[in-house]
C-alpha cells in the first residue's frame, strides 16, 4: 500500500471489528482474542507501519498517519464502517481514527489506552531520551532477552507478580533486535511521549464521544499506564462502559485474553452500531463555538 508492505490478519465472518495493537506489539498478539470474536464477527488486525511484519520506512509515524493507513487498508478491503478497538498506542490511534473518520466508526473500545493523561512508565520516558538507539541495541541482544525471560519464568513459578512484569519487558524489547524496527519504534514513541510523559492527549475531545458506543477496559495490575486514566475518561464520557480485568496488567489481550474477549463480546452484543455523519460529529463542537468574527472593509 503506497509502495510499502502492509500486513494484516483476519478471521471469521460478520460485522467488522478492527483490532489495533500497541507499541512494539503486532497483530499476532491479538490471536486468542480474535479467534474468540471470529465466531460472530469479521476480525481485521493490521500490523501498523513500523511494527510486526509491515515495512519500516523512513516516514511519518504520527497517530494521524497510522489512522490514515488503517482507513486506506479498510478501503482496500471494501470495509465501509467498523468497530475500532485499540490497545495502548493503538488506543491513541483509535481515538485519532474516530476524530478523522467518524462516519466510518460504529463503536470505540479503548484497552489500557494511551492519550488519556501524562503519566506513563519510567521505561518509556527513558526510551524517549536523545541518543537511546545504541542502548536499545544492547538491551535487545538475544542473550540478554533469553536471560530475562528465564528470570521471568522463575519468578512466575514462585508465585511472584513480578514475573509478569519481567516478561512484559521482554515482549517490549524483542522486536527491537532489527535496526529498522528500532528506528520505527523511536519515531513512533517520540511522536507521543517525551521524557516528561505522554505529550499527546485526547482528554479535551472526549466530549465528542457522547453519541458513540464506547467501552473502556483496563488491567487492574497495569503499571505502564495508570488505571486512573481510564476512570477519568469514563467519568468524562457518562454514556461509556468501564470494565477491569483483575488478572491483567498492561497487556490484557495476552495476560487474560479470554477475560478481554468476554468483555468485548458482551459490549458488541448489547450495543447497536452507530452511524454518524460529519455533521453529527461536529454538532458538539459548534454548540460551544465562539461567535464568528468577520473582517471589515476599511474606509
Amino acid at each position: 500500500m503506497h509502495g510499502h508492505r502492509v500486513i494484516y490478519r483476519t478471521a471469521g465472518g460478520g460485522p467488522p471489528v478492527v483490532l489495533i495493537h500497541g507499541m512494539l506489539n503486532s497483530s499476532r498478539h491479538w490471536e486468542r482474542v480474535a479467534l474468540r470474536l471470529a465466531d460472530a464477527y469479521t476480525v481485521i488486525a493490521p500490523d501498523l507501519v513500523g511494527h510486526g511484519d509491515s515495512a519500516t520506512p523512513r516516514g511519518d509515524y504520527s497517530l494521524g498517519a497510522h489512522a490514515t493507513s488503517i482507513r486506506d487498508l479498510l478501503s482496500v478491503l471494501g470495509v465501509e464502517r467498523a468497530t475500532i478497538v485499540g490497545h495502548s498506542l493503538g488506543g491513541g490511534v483509535a481515538m485519532q481514527f474516530i476524530n478523522q473518520f467518524p462516519q466510518r466508526t460504529e463503536r470505540l473500545v479503548l484497552v489500557s489506552s494511551g492519550g488519556l493523561g501524562r503519566e506513563v512508565s519510567p521505561l518509556l520516558r527513558t526510551a524517549a531520551l536523545p541518543g537511546v538507539s545504541a542502548m536499545l541495541s544492547v538491551a535487545a541482544h538475544p542473550w540478554l532477552l533469553w536471560g530475562l525471560s528465564r528470570i521471568g519464568d522463575r519468578l512466575t513459578e514462585r508465585g511472584s507478580g513480578n514475573g509478569a512484569a519481567v516478561q512484559a519487558v521482554v515482549r517490549e524489547l524483542r522486536p527491537l533486535r532489527e535496526p529498522g524496527s528500532r528506528e520505527a519504534f523511536l519515531h513512533t514513541l517520540r511522536a507521543v511521549i517525551d521524557p516528561r510523559g505522554q505529550r499527546v492527549s485526547a482528554v479535551d475531545r472526549l466530549y465528542l464521544l457522547e453519541s458513540m458506543p464506547t467501552l473502556i477496559v483496563w488491567g487492574e495490575r497495569d503499571r505502564t499506564i495508570p488505571i486512573a486514566h481510564g476512570l477519568a475518561a469514563h467519568a468524562a464520557v457518562p454514556s461509556s462502559r468501564f470494565a477491569t480485568l483483575p488478572r491483567a496488567a498492561h497487556f490484557p489481550h495476552l495476560e487474560d485474553p479470554d477475560g478481554l474477549a468476554d468483555v468485548l463480546l458482551d459490549f458488541l452484543g448489547h450495543t447497536e452500531p452507530c452511524e454518524i455523519s460529519d455533521a453529527d460529529w461536529l454538532a458538539p463542537v459548534t454548540r460551544n463555538a465562539p461567535r464568528t468574527h468577520r473582517f471589515r472593509r476599511g474606509r
